[in-house]
């Protein structure tokens, strides 16, 4: 039997295609070494209690069935639920901690993180045999945190924080690549603005899609994933402003996940390139999509000038947090950070959900 048993998994950062994965388009993410933990121990008991020092709460439940919820985003109880359709009958309960490095409502995907820990919890303690697969993990995952509640948003954050490193993801073809680039540091700055993420995404998403669906009555042959740019240029003039320019930066950010997957998969890496690729990005989510505030842009102008080779904003946006990429002067980076109001975090690449802790009595 199980004494202790700990699953921790990565916040990430989306490098290529914020606001395209919910459009069937490709992104680029990378997990990164800020980590959600959930230990737990079994009880004696039939009892879950979960402790969260970090945010200062606890809940508990005793399951006897699908579990109704009682919070708006009752994560922990929606994980259960979707574990509990797949035939989990818990033998007894868990007393559990959960620890967390990954900033709150961020845009690090720090509820993901603690989805994915929470699934691969739940699934290593009921020994499922696909315990230790990240797709369906990710999928579980999505669904509890996603689909339970009815909310905006795509399978970027699960699969990324899941499978970990670096990794193209094309729902649409349902591939999932793994890149092995030699990247250096990356600064994350979080501006301590809370995110209105639900509002956003419906925002965004929904008049790319209204953009995308009226720019068939004017070229029929239009597709997100295939026209260039120059073929589509005459008929965003017939839509409205605000939809012609949302769809024109959907184009372009497509385009750069292109060119930017072939930069990531030479050797050696053009740093330099991959650098100049994220500031082209965030100037779409900027002017067109608009999801950027004016402390991200002071963080992002005082990392460049402190020598940052490029950078972002980092997730939905509205608040939350940016990066840079600065493989040489990132604790300078960092500071410029700092004294533009950000709280910095240096940090790398990092491998994905994985058990820490299996300790079982002999």
């Amino acid at each position: 039997m199980l004494r202790t048993l700990t699953i921790s998994t990565p916040g990430r950062i989306c490098l290529f295609g914020e606001h395209q994965d919910y459009l069937g388009l490709p992104v680029i993410a990378a997990a990164i070494s800020l980590r959600m933990r959930i230990s737990g121990a079994p009880r004696a008991d039939l009892r879950f209690q979960i402790e969260l020092p970090d945010i200062r709460q606890r809940l508990d439940f005793i399951p006897h069935g699908r579990l109704a919820y009682r919070l708006e985003r009752d994560y922990f109880r929606s994980g259960f639920n979707v574990v509990w359709e797949r035939g989990f009958r818990p033998q007894h309960g868990w007393q559990c901690e959960v620890r967390g490095e990954v900033p709150i409502n961020s845009g690090t995907s720090s509820s993901s993180a603690l989805m994915v820990a929470w699934i691969k919890f739940l699934l290593t303690a009921a020994h499922d045999p696909q315990q230790n697969d990240c797709e369906v993990i990710a999928r579980l995952a999505y669904q509890a945190e996603v689909r339970e509640f009815n909310e905006p948003g795509g399978m970027m954050d699960h699969f990324s924080t899941c499978y970990g490193h670096v990794i193209y993801l094309d729902f649409s073809n349902n591939e999932v690549e793994s890149l092995k680039p030699k990247l250096g540091a990356f600064v994350l700055g979080d501006s301590q603005q809370p995110k209105d993420t639900k509002n956003i995404l419906r925002n965004v998403r929904d008049v790319a899609q209204a953009a995308a669906n009226m720019m068939r009555s004017f070229l029929p042959q239009f597709d997100l994933r295939q026209t260039l740019l120059e073929e589509a240029k005459d008929a965003l003039k017939k839509l409205p402003p605000r939809h012609a320019e949302v769809l024109r930066a959907n184009l372009i950010d497509r385009d750069l996940l292109r060119e930017a997957h072939l930069v990531l998969q030479q050797e050696p890496l053009d740093h330099s390139r991959l650098g100049d690729l994220l500031n082209q990005h965030h100037e779409q989510l900027r002017r067109y999509k608009k999801v950027s505030t004016p402390k991200i842009e002071h963080m992002l102008e005082n990392a460049m000038k402190a020598g940052a080779l490029g950078g972002k904003i980092n997730g939905s946006g509205g608040g939350g947090c940016m990066f840079a990429y600065a493989p040489q002067h990132s604790e300078v980076v960092a500071e410029a950070i700092r004294e533009a109001g950000g709280v910095p975090y240096l940090v790398s690449i990092d491998a994905g959900a994985r058990l820490e802790v299996n300790n079982e009595n002999s």
